[in-house]
């Protein structure tokens, strides 16, 4: 039952900045699509070289921060 919430309360957020925590990473981007079972996190490069999409499992994020630019 949390994940859903979790996820609806994500999807509130599609189009922010985050930062995703897992047992393994820190995936850092543009929070791009949530779905019950998974978030896609955009890695945008400044660069040249095109974007990362990073799909990561609802139930193996440990934390989302969303950064507030300074």
């Amino acid at each position: 039952m949390f994940e859903e919430t979790f996820a609806a309360e994500l999807a509130k957020r599609i189009g922010s900045t985050v930062e995703v925590t897992t047992d393994n990473n820190l995936i850092e981007g543009l929070l791009s699509t949530v779905t019950p079972d998974l978030v896609l996190v955009i890695e945008v490069n400044s660069g040249y070289g095109g974007n990362v999409k990073m799909n990561v499992a609802v139930n193996a994020i440990n934390f989302i921060r969303f950064p507030v630019a300074a």
